[in-house]
């Protein structure tokens, strides 16, 4: 399905999310406070959904733009209003307003079940969407929430969805602030506030939400970093952030080294990948326990990475450059080991040199384990 949506959502409009913690962080009227901007600046914008939800200040800048009349429906004996998806196609504005991403649709309202499908066929259709969702909403973390908050998060939108937009930006907003806007009857009808202040508006569930959503924006951000320096071949380090690497090959006390590199991924609060390396010949991936090395690299919360070079120096370098790798964790080894990969040569010199060259630190551990010498010397 996420193949399908790589090829909708390249082909379309540019797709923008302002993405919140909670109700009533502002996002809505950040979304339509952007409309009339872009309005203003001479763009082709229409309301294809916009909630009020009773708030007079987001009444009123929906007032100001061209709103797209709503599709109404029976269900259940009531009369209910969706986004008529197919009058936002029929418009063809530059640029559609969509609130709620995250919405399930009223049965027989439309084509599809959930608004973030409506919004990919109105990217697809080649027009810009810019569209709100809150953090428990993504698929991934709904189930957590609901954990924490214990409230049931019906309404989900997959990960990829949201990912796949062009930019993601937070409407932040404090526990505290939150929590007074909900006194003042800002965010709910007063006769719902009270349940709300002592069940999920309680101060340590919006301080986990809002944790929640300023590191998926962190992690998106980083991700657009890693990408646009691979895509323009960034020679130099770019230290935004602490990234560790341990490289392993299956030999004992590979355990070790991941458990100490993760003790230094924990001081530095940074992201771990393990890099296993093998060679073309097999050698150095006959009778490893690699399989006990995986799952270490998931308890310690780590990515894996297989790569195969009969060059375990240059595979780890080549590794930390790509992924701009800011600490490397490497561990001292029985000669015959890195003999049989490299047929000669310190790869801890030489990883210790080029790593150097680049500004990258480089740890070495020496293994707990008799036969071992601290610098291989072939």
């Amino acid at each position: 399905m996420s193949q399908d949506a790589d090829e909708v959502v390249a082909a379309a409009g540019h797709f923008r999310i302002y993405l919140g913690a909670a109700a009533g962080v502002g996002k809505t009227y950040a979304m339509l406070n952007e409309g009339h901007r872009r309005r203003d600046r001479g763009a082709d914008v229409v309301v294809g959904f916009a909630e009020p939800h009773g708030r007079l200040l987001t009444e009123r800048l929906i007032a100001g733009l061209e709103v797209i009349p709503r599709t109404v429906v029976e269900y259940r004996g009531c009369r209910m209003e969706e986004m008529d998806t197919d009058a936002v196609l029929r418009r063809r504005p530059k640029v559609a307003l969509i609130d709620e991403l995250a919405h399930t649709n009223v049965p027989g309202s439309g084509r599809h079940d959930k608004r973030w499908q409506d919004v990919l066929e109105i990217l697809a259709a080649g027009i810009d969407v810019i569209t709100t969702v809150n953090i428990q909403h993504l698929e991934s973390i709904a189930d957590d929430v609901e954990r924490m908050t214990g409230a049931q998060v019906r309404e989900r939108v997959p990960d990829w969805v949201v990912r796949k937009a062009d930019q993601t930006e937070l409407v932040d907003s404090s526990p505290e602030q939150l929590r007074r806007r909900m006194l003042h009857g800002n965010i709910y009808p007063h006769d719902r506030v009270q349940q709300a202040l002592t069940h999920f508006f309680r101060t340590d569930n919006l301080i986990a939400l809002r944790e929640l959503a300023l590191r998926f924006v962190a992690d998106q951000t980083e991700e657009e970093l890693l990408d646009h320096l691979r895509r323009h071949h960034a020679a130099g380090l770019w230290e935004t952030t602490e990234r560790i690497m341990v490289a392993v090959t299956g030999a004992p006390g590979d355990d070790l080294l991941m458990r100490r590199a993760a003790r230094i991924a924990a001081r530095f609060r940074a992201d771990i990948a393990v890099l296993h390396v093998t060679g073309s010949s097999g050698l150095a991936a006959d009778h490893r326990p690699v399989d006990k090395l995986q799952k270490l690299a998931d308890d310690i919360g780590a990515s894996w990475h297989d790569v195969e070079d009969d060059d375990p120096a240059r595979a780890v370098v080549a590794f930390a450059r790509q992924h701009q790798i800011t600490q490397i964790v490497i561990g001292t080894s029985k000669r015959s080991r890195w003999h049989h990969l490299t047929r000669g040569g310190s790869n801890v010199l030489r990883i210790i040199r080029a790593a150097g060259d680049t500004g990258v630190d480089v740890h070495v551990i020496a293994r707990l384990e008799a036969g071992t010498q601290d610098l291989p010397s072939s």
